[in-house]
């Protein structure tokens, strides 16, 4: 049998976390077994269903490289063959129009509650169809009220529920439009689904939707229901517990990769390892290894893997997924060092492409003042000579190297017997404006010679003002 998946999402929102981490199992298990992959937008839900919701959907799967087979398909362009469905049902007199208004099923409901019986559809109109069609109705599957159903869950195991607790649902609204449970069906069996793995907030449709398959005489897929994501606080993930759209995480300076690597281990595993390439995803990933559990979202981890990725990268790759962030901060790589010679000292000390885009933006921009902190600690009137003398170094170098860069630092070290943190911290706050930058010769040799020297004098110039102040107090 040739594997197909599919991921369903309905554009009423961003695509969030959980739903890439669904789309993620689903298009890992097709690409395991060699199968397909299939993207749907289940979009028939017309008040809430909007275009940059669908844009947004299709942006969070190219940014997360989960390419799809086949699609996008839209419910929207298949009303045709649903209503062609719907018929067949109403002939076969396996569904039935319901006539039943809104008050009347608030009291089916309000009395059944008062029983203490669990509320559903109690078949009125099945038992007195009168088949008015000038009448307003919606149209009900007739479900089976004996038997039961058994889903064999690839993660939860086996699964039976009593027909004797499903009612009737409704597959058609009252202006004609299909409702979830019967599209869903349709679209798995006309695209040839044969494993559907969803969250398990949907455990509660597989039964309605199997009897439904088993109504048409359709081969049942395979389903696997996934736990949902939870917050540190123990409740189910949402906006309260931080990024939960997926180009959230691009905006704060995650790489697609690390994404992928996080996703894959909140909620499977392969003994005790963390880190894993795409590749490596594929060929280990099983079915049988997906937590029974729910699984506990948490950012350090991720922040943690996203570092360990940057770290691992090729300059080339990092400077690739930076390029939003430096336009972000309106930085013009153009206008300034190699990019690629920057970013390989900086890698290892970002956790986030944002905040190594924030470290290497002194290349390319001026800075408005120092950080206070570092200012007040290194730019201080002691330092006024050895920056003065360095200065004057750095104008007689010929050749701008860091080998020369060094020379000069070393020879201003001897003269004023102090120890290179005395020096190197006040040229760092000089050309950056905060005390943290790469070794400082790499990162004056990429600065380049003129700029270097401007930021000195500027910084002498803040020292000579700190000094003149002191006096006058």
């Amino acid at each position: 049998m040739s594997i197909k998946t599919r991921f369903a999402p309905s554009p009423t929102g961003y695509l969030h976390i959980g739903g890439a981490r669904t789309a993620l199992f689903s298009w890992l298990y097709a690409r395991r077994h060699g199968g397909s992959f299939v993207l749907r937008i289940e979009d028939t839900d017309l008040e809430r269903s909007t275009t940059e919701s669908v844009n947004a959907i299709l942006e969070g799967m190219t940014w997360l490289g989960l390419e799809y087979d086949e699609g996008p398909f839209y419910q929207t362009h298949r009303f045709d063959r649903y209503k062609q469905v719907i018929d067949q049902l109403l002939q076969d007199g396996k569904a039935y129009r319901c006539y039943c208004t809104k008050d009347r099923l608030e009291q089916l409901r309000e009395q059944q509650m008062e029983n203490k019986q669990k509320p559903k559809y109690d078949g009125f109109c099945l038992d007195n169809n009168h088949d008015d069609t000038d009448k307003p109705y919606v149209i009900r599957f007739k479900n089976p009220k004996q038997g039961e159903v058994v889903i064999d869950d690839m993660v939860k195991g086996q699964v039976v529920i009593s027909n004797d607790e499903l009612d009737d649902l409704i597959i058609a609204r009252s202006d004609g439009t299909p409702t979830y449970n019967l599209t869903v069906v349709v679209d798995d069996l006309d695209m040839g689904i044969t494993h559907v793995v969803r969250g398990d907030d949907h455990l509660n449709n597989t039964p309605r939707q199997i009897n439904i398959l088993k109504a048409m005489g359709a081969e049942l897929p395979v389903y696997a229901h996934v736990p949902m994501i939870l917050g540190d606080d123990g409740k189910r993930m949402s906006k309260r517990h931080g990024a939960t759209s997926v180009m959230q995480y691009r905006d704060e300076g995650f790489l697609p990769e690390a994404v992928l690597n996080y996703l894959v281990r909140l909620g499977w595993s392969h003994g005790d390892r963390e880190l894993f390439t795409l590749d490596e995803m594929i060929s280990l990933f099983d079915s049988k290894d997906i937590n029974k559990a729910a699984s506990t979202y948490n950012e350090e981890k991720l922040l943690w893997l996203n570092q360990e990725y940057i770290k691992a990268a090729t300059p080339e790759h990092i400077a690739h997924h930076l390029s939003w962030q430096l336009k972000e901060l309106d930085i013009d790589p153009t206008n300034g060092p190699d990019l690629l010679s920057v970013i390989k000292p900086q890698q290892d000390r970002a956790r986030t492409l944002k905040e190594l885009a924030r470290n290497i933006e002194f290349f390319y921009k001026d800075f408005d003042g120092y950080n206070a902190k570092a200012a007040k600690k290194n730019l201080k009137v002691s330092t006024l000579e050895p920056m003065q003398r360095l200065t004057e170094h750095f104008t007689n170098i010929e050749n701008w190297n860091a080998e020369e860069i060094q020379t000069a630092i070393d020879a201003v070290i001897e003269q004023f017997e102090i120890n290179l943190g005395k020096i190197g911290q006040p040229v760092r706050v000089a050309i950056s404006g905060k005390a943290a930058t790469p070794a400082i010769d790499i990162t004056l040799e990429l600065l380049g010679k003129q700029l270097t020297i401007v930021r000195m004098e500027k910084a002498i110039d803040f020292i000579k003002a700190r000094a003149e102040n002191q006096v006058v107090r």
